[in-house]
């Protein structure tokens, strides 16, 4: 039987929070491909939302 996929904030490979390590880790991506997309979008938002979702997930998603 499979175990369910869980997405957890990255204890390893953390730079701030480790919500974008867990996300390439949950979804299977590079870490430094998941950050420069972040970064990008946050820019292209105009910075505040990308932040304040940054800022939310990482009091919403648990730790490994």
């Amino acid at each position: 039987m499979e175990t369910a996929r869980r997405l957890t904030r990255s204890m390893e490979d953390r730079q701030i929070a480790g919500v974008c390590a867990g996300i390439a880790k949950y979804m299977g991506w590079d870490v430094a491909l998941v950050r420069v997309a972040y970064v990008v979008l946050s820019i292209a938002s105009i910075g505040f939302p990308g932040v304040l979702v940054y800022i939310i997930m990482w009091l919403v998603v648990p730790e490994e």
